[in-house]
């Protein structure tokens, strides 16, 4: 029999054009794919070899117990499978990678990594900014609105970080987090939120930190979102209101389609 493995694969923001090349060749080699409910279910036609089984974990919805995921994983890999667990974005980003790391270890079952692009970089690629513009802040801190034990991180201390601030998984919670942070930050701090990044259903809305709550709540924005706070997203402001326009929600161009074939002739 031969020896089994897991690879924790980053899946990416959703267009399969930002998957990696080397995700590519580990698809194609997968006999077993776990994915992640945010993960674009199109995936599967690069790993045509493989068993899929959907794994979905989204917040407020119905979703696989994390143990239950561990245990598969484990099961397939020590019957000498290659499991590919398919997370969307990065699976070091708010992927719960950690834990299955760990699992995987304690159980004796080598495990991979495999990087992608997170959605707060598909984010500001979308807005057209720098997360890190040298004019506005010396960094960008990710942050997830919400703890393990559902509780809010210190937002004082990560608006006096000087950072633009990634929040993922905030949209649900954007009133509560918007008026926590002004309480430290001005009302006037440039602000955005962008649904579904990366994709063909891509929407950007560009504000400000006052006027977030409102203005995600107007454009019936949902999860999964990303908000963007700092003086770098000033930036994305003054791309999405040329001529003085006022700002708003802008609708994605969509990607090209990416098929099998494509990919391989890339590699």
């Amino acid at each position: 029999m031969k020896n089994g493995k897991v690879t924790l694969l980053s899946a990416g923001p959703g267009a399969l054009d930002l998957l990696t090349l080397r995700a590519a060749r580990v698809l194609g080699e997968a006999d077993v794919l776990l994915v992640d409910d945010l993960a674009n279910p199109e995936i599967a036609t690069l790993a045509p070899q493989a068993r899929v089984i959907a794994v979905g974990k989204r917040g407020g919805c119905r979703s696989t117990p994390q143990a239950f995921i561990e245990r598969l994983m484990c099961r397939f890999a020590r019957a000498g499978a290659h499991v590919v667990r398919v997370k969307g974005g990065d699976a070091l980003m708010f992927g719960r990678a950690g834990e299955e790391i760990t699992a995987l270890r304690r159980a004796g079952v080598p495990v991979e990594i495999v990087n992608g692009v997170s959605a707060a970089f598909a984010a500001a690629a979308g807005l057209g900014m720098s997360l890190t513009h040298r004019d506005h802040c010396a960094g960008v801190t990710f942050v997830t609105a919400h703890r393990q034990d559902g509780s809010a991180p210190n937002w004082a201390a990560l608006a006096a970080t000087g950072t633009t601030l990634a929040i993922y998984m905030g949209v649900n919670r954007v009133e509560a987090l918007a008026e926590t942070l002004m309480a430290h930050l001005d009302a006037t701090t440039p602000a955005a939120a962008v649904q579904w990044a990366g994709t063909p259903q891509e929407r950007r809305l560009v504000t400000s930190l006052g006027r977030l709550a409102a203005d995600v709540r107007a454009g019936r924005f949902a999860s999964p979102a990303i908000l963007l706070v700092g003086g770098a997203v000033g930036e994305a402001a003054l791309m999405a209101a040329p001529e003085g326009m006022g700002v708003g929600v802008v609708a994605g161009k969509a990607c090209a389609d990416v098929t099998p074939d494509v990919i391989a002739r890339a590699a």
